[in-house]
């Protein structure tokens, strides 16, 4: 998955950040499993969630498969640079995280069903990275929408800590914000481990089960 063997583990500044560009890199047209157009506004009673949890192809993988998702997408969010590409982002000098954008029906899942899937399939307590990969693409974030999300997902937080700390884990480190603007990756990260089912997949929990999102 990694393009660079050495990646900086701190943020680049805004004013060291790549220039980027002012037009969206290309992407796909359709969601490669469903064929739904991969740029579909929301539709109305559906919602949006956007998590970083490490390498994208297999976020995006997992979450494909959560009953009541509705669509998935790959991309970047919360750097600095317009409109990155992959190699870019790669290069850790736009501040990018590699993140999956969902659209889910909150009649079938709750974003506190989402929220447990986040916590339970990745490890928030590594900082700049996840497992052998290393970067600041890799870190762990919640991108909310709405006061709502924002409070559910900093509640998570503490409750999973608590839990983390009972298990004699580590110190969360995820962050969460406010949405930013999404950024589509590239036609062949969309979906990838659906065309490649053999690919790259980094993604590892910690055996720890967050008790949050039993219900709708």
């Amino acid at each position: 998955m990694s393009l660079f063997t050495r990646k900086p583990v701190t943020m680049i500044s805004a004013a060291d950040a790549l220039p980027g560009r002012t037009q969206p890199i290309p992407t796909a047209e359709r969601h490669f499993l469903s064929g739904i157009p991969l740029k579909s506004p929301v539709p109305e009673g559906m919602a949006e969630a956007v998590f970083g949890m490490g390498c994208f192809w297999g976020v995006e993988r997992l979450f494909w498969q959560v009953p009541g998702v509705w669509l998935t997408m790959a991309g970047y969010a919360a750097g600095h640079t317009p409109n990155p590409t992959y190699q870019e982002v790669c290069s850790g000098q736009t501040g990018h995280n590699e993140v999956v954008r969902v659209i889910y029906d909150p009649k079938v899942i709750a974003y506190e069903g989402l929220l447990r899937t986040f916590w339970e399939n990745h490890d928030p307590t590594q900082g700049m990275r996840q497992g052998n990969d290393i970067g600041t693409q890799y870190r762990s974030g919640i991108y909310t929408f709405g006061a709502a999300q924002q409070d559910v997902a900093e509640a998570s937080r503490a409750l999973f800590q608590h839990r983390l700390m009972r298990a004699g884990r580590g110190i969360v480190t995820t962050e969460i914000m406010p949405a930013p603007p999404f950024h589509y990756a590239e036609d062949y990260h969309q979906q990838y481990l659906a065309k490649n089912p053999g690919g790259y997949c980094g993604l590892a929990g910690t055996g720890v089960s967050c008790p949050i999102g039993l219900g709708v």
